[in-house]
Formats: structure tokens, sequence, C-alpha cells
């Protein structure tokens, strides 16, 4: 497989935030580095509210591997 066509490591659902109707708007990223991926929440979306992370790859895909709010962040660019 190409380096350009390689699978990302993390899917993330993304809470956005609320529609009118009290639902949660919520959006779905693929990517490779928490922090990289967390900033450009912060650029794109600046009122998000939390993401859980699931694995993309290997013998874990679709396990949850992690959640993080917009107060608590990972501090490291992998799980």
């Amino acid at each position: 497989m190409p380096k350009d066509k390689k699978r990302k490591k993390y899917i993330a659902i993304v809470k956005i935030h609320n529609n009118e109707n009290g639902s949660a708007y919520c959006v779905k990223y693929r990517f490779n580095d928490l922090l990289n991926f967390t900033q450009f929440l912060d650029k794109k979306w600046p009122g998000w509210k939390w993401y859980n992370v699931f694995a993309n790859t290997g013998d874990k895909k679709g396990v949850q591997l992690a959640n993080f709010t917009k107060y608590r962040r990972p501090f490291k660019k992998c799980i």
C-alpha cells in the first residue's frame, strides 16, 4: 500500500455542540497523532466538548482506547 494511502491508526467521535432539540452534534475523524488532532479541533471547532478514540488497525480495531475532553487533553501523540 502506498505511504499516502496508509490507514490511519485512530478514529475519533467528537462532540462539537448540542443541536436545538438537545441531541449531540458529533463528527468522525481518522488520524495518527493525538496532539496534532487536538490542535486541529481547537482551530476548526473551538467549542468542542469531548472525543472518544478508537483503534482503526490491528486486532483491536473498533475498540475504544481513550477519551478526552476540552480540559483533560492527551499529553502524548500516541496511546
